[in-house]
């Protein structure tokens, strides 16, 4: 249906592939690039999705990231694909503040036209990441 859309749900983590880009393990500030697949439940629903991040540590437990997300699945039944752009830092207890934006012109299948914008917060030691998504549909 046509317009303005608000939805919720949740997402896990399978996969978290980390690797220092320099300029080594111990220096502060540090490059990271990380390699993730996350399962969204919800509105929307995509298993086993795509992300890459490129990650600074300011600090051993805190900084900031940018990163794109490929998802597939549907969005409130909906079925396609669409790409995210995500940017966030993270604090020193762990908590993981992020915005992300639908890259324009990214959808398909049924998701075509899609955009939208969200957020979530991820807790250190939580195993659901809870989302909110706005998005508008053609």
């Amino acid at each position: 249906m046509p317009g303005t859309h608000i939805t919720t749900g949740h997402f896990t983590f399978a996969d978290w592939q980390e690797r220092v880009i320099g300029p080594g393990e111990d220096a502060n500030p540090r490059l990271a690039h990380a390699s993730v697949r996350n399962t969204f439940t919800g509105g929307v629903e995509a298993a086993g999705t795509h992300c890459e991040y490129a990650i600074v540590y300011v600090t051993a437990k805190t900084g900031s990231f940018s990163g794109m997300e490929l998802l597939t699945g549907g969005v409130d039944g909906r079925e396609g694909s669409f790409a995210v752009e995500e940017r966030g830092f993270f604090d020193e207890d762990g908590t993981v503040h992020c915005t992300f934006e639908v890259v324009p012109g990214s959808g398909s299948g049924q998701l075509s036209g899609l955009t939208g914008k969200g957020d979530f917060t991820a807790r250190h030691g939580e195993p659901a990441v809870p989302y909110r998504f706005e998005y508008e549909t053609p």
